[in-house]
């Protein structure tokens, strides 16, 4: 499995993936500091997800014609644009340019996204689930780089907090784009030929309902972990703890998301994916009660890490049953559906988290999630059992 591109892809997924972590605390911060109303914080990242929504569909088919190469330069050169646009932002303090920044930013994010389908087709396919997890597990060494680097790099262009930070992230874009040129991936399906139509689309993922429970699956786990990671930096801070304290919990939190990624695979391969999933399921619920019950610092550690643990479980189950239940010519297409509803749910899940913060705290988030997840746990284990029948 240790190919040449498989390994490129691992490189450019840990250099480009760096910016995640670092993103995660610098978003709600930085809006937090430039925003006119305080519920307004997480617009940023909020917006960066609501950016996903219009473009993951788009860049999987600009995948599909001129493949994934072309694909990730044009993520990393969105890194940059972005980066740039930020330091900007925050050296005149306007918030409206934080946020456009934040729409390549979010897009570049997106383009990240589809490293894990580019390993998955760089392998034989019997060794597509490890390569998804291990894809997903090298984001592990971008959890111990990134934040380490905003650290690093947040006062760098003082006296203006955090604009260093942003500065690093641009730095990730051009070291990121390294790799990327280096591959030497071949097209696994044609070129997609004319417009797609959304009717085509709806069709095509309603007529198979393992479709359906792969990208709820994945989008579940995507919504609960964005709607209780996204707040995190502000709670903590507002309980009495400093950035760096913050900092570190997001760094754990990110290690917990892929650090399971060098077994995941094996346990897909073994248990299942669904019965990974649900179990993925049922940790994000945990989480929220862990979150609930304290607001001392290892409430927080404890909750995000076993957040990141349910997350990993639910998001690498999901994608493998996306890659097992569709064709490769309707690869491109569904992929790219699969990215929109993620980026839909984290978009939601992230303005949803600013408003329920500043309007019940961080106790009452807690709280909030715990039925929302039981409630969609059931929907998609009686959406599940259905398929099985």
């Amino acid at each position: 499995m240790l190919n040449r591109n498989f390994l490129l892809i691992l490189l450019g997924n840990v250099i480009l993936g760096a910016a995640l972590p670092i993103l995660i605390i610098l978003g709600v911060l930085a809006g937090a500091w430039l925003a006119p109303q305080s519920w307004l914080a997480t617009a940023p990242p909020s917006v960066s997800m609501l950016a996903g929504i219009a473009v993951a569909s788009p860049i999987s088919r600009f995948m599909g014609r001129f493949g994934r190469r072309a694909g990730f330069m044009l993520g990393a050169a969105a890194l940059v644009v972005g980066a740039g646009l930020a330091v900007l932002a925050l050296l005149i303090q306007s918030f409206l340019l934080l946020c456009l920044a934040h729409v390549a930013l979010g897009s570049a994010l997106i383009c990240v996204n589809f490293f894990r389908f580019a390993a998955a087709e760089a392998v034989a396919e019997d060794k597509r689930p490890q390569a998804i997890s291990y894809t997903l597990a090298s984001g592990l060494v971008a959890a111990l780089i990134g934040p380490e680097l905003f650290s690093w790099s947040k006062d760098a262009l003082a006296p203006t907090p955090l604009a260093g930070a942003y500065a690093a992230i641009a730095g990730l874009g051009v070291l990121g784009a390294l790799p990327v040129l280096a591959l030497r991936l071949v097209q696994v399906r044609p070129p997609v030929e004319g417009p797609v139509h959304a009717t085509d689309l709806r069709a095509n993922i309603l007529a198979n309902p393992r479709i359906l429970v792969a990208i709820g699956v994945a989008a579940l786990s995507q919504a609960i972990m964005v709607l209780l990671m996204t707040p995190t930096p502000l709670a903590m801070i507002g309980c009495g703890f400093v950035e760096d304290q913050a900092a570190d919990v997001i760094r754990w939190h990110v290690v917990a998301m892929f650090a399971p990624g060098f077994f995941t695979g094996s346990l897909i391969k073994r248990f299942g994916a669904e019965a990974i999933a649900v179990t993925g399921l049922v940790l994000i619920l945990i989480s929220a009660m862990v979150a609930l019950s304290g607001l001392e610092l290892q409430n927080f550690y404890s909750a995000l890490i076993i957040l990141g643990i349910g997350w990993n479980f639910g998001f690498v189950s999901g994608t493998y049953m996306l890659q097992s239940a569709v064709s490769a010519q309707d690869a491109a297409q569904l992929q790219g559906a699969n990215d929109t509803i993620l980026a839909i749910a984290s978009s939601a899940a992230s303005l949803l988290s600013g408003a329920l913060y500043a309007g019940i705290g961080w106790v009452g988030l807690a709280a909030f999630s715990i039925p929302v997840s039981v409630l969609f746990c059931a929907l998609l284990l009686l959406t599940n059992r259905r398929v099985r029948v």
